[in-house]
Formats: C-alpha cells, sequence, structure tokens
C-alpha cells in the first residue's frame, strides 16, 4: 500500500513537499514515481527514484524545480515541488514498479493521489 500526502493550495512561485509512505512491501528493489494528471488530461510522469541506487528522473516540464529523494529507513519518498506554477495543479500519485521510466503501465501499486493546486 502507498499513501500520498503533502498537497495543497499554494500560490504561483510556492512551495510543497509530497510524501509517498509504503506498507506492507519493500522499496528496495523498486522504483517509486510521481505521476500528475489534470482534468481532461491523461497521466503524465513528473519523477522517479531508483530505490536501490538513488538514481533519479525527471520531467523536463519539472527539471530544476522538483526535487526526489528517498527516505530507506521509512520507506518514504519526497518530492519537494519549487516555483510552482499554475499548470502544474493537477492529481498528483505516487506509484511502485520496478521500472524508473516515467511510464504508467511498468508500475504496479499505486497510492491515492493528493491535489496540488497553484493559484496565479
Amino acid at each position: 500500500q502507498l499513501q500520498a500526502s503533502g498537497g495543497g493550495l499554494v500560490q504561483t512561485g510556492g512551495s510543497l513537499r509530497l510524501s509517498c509512505a509504503a506498507s506492507g512491501f519493500t522499496l528496495d528493489d523498486s522504483a517509486i514515481a510521481w505521476f500528475r494528471q489534470a482534468p481532461g488530461e491523461e497521466r503524465e510522469g513528473v519523477s522517479s527514484i531508483d530505490f536501490s541506487d538513488g538514481s533519479t528522473y525527471y520531467a523536463e516540464s519539472v527539471k530544476g524545480r522538483f526535487t526526489i529523494s528517498r527516505d530507506n529507513a521509512k520507506g518514504t519518498v519526497y518530492l519537494q515541488m519549487n516555483s510552482l506554477k499554475p499548470e502544474d495543479t493537477a492529481v498528483y500519485y505516487c506509484a511502485a514498479g520496478g521500472d524508473s521510466l516515467l511510464i504508467p503501465g511498468l508500475y504496479d501499486y499505486w497510492g491515492q493521489g493528493t491535489q496540488v493546486t497553484v493559484s496565479s
């Protein structure tokens, strides 16, 4: 089970930190990714991290603004989002899978989603 939290309402330029906590399974051999989906849009990959070696991947739209990190002991992944823009508004989902590519079909476990709203 994955539990996502940390969403909210923030003004343009503001920051939020999302958390994704895993329970019931180990993340040692997994990749954790954040996806987002805005109304009427397809789900898109935002960032991922390989839990074993810490390698990270980012969508071009968030590079330099978002940072993904992990806490192995807590089995938790964080997404620090800075310089937020209205176009970042979406429901953010965390997902666990065996591959760190930002392709939704590669992920087996999904959290419930947390809403991020950036006002202009």
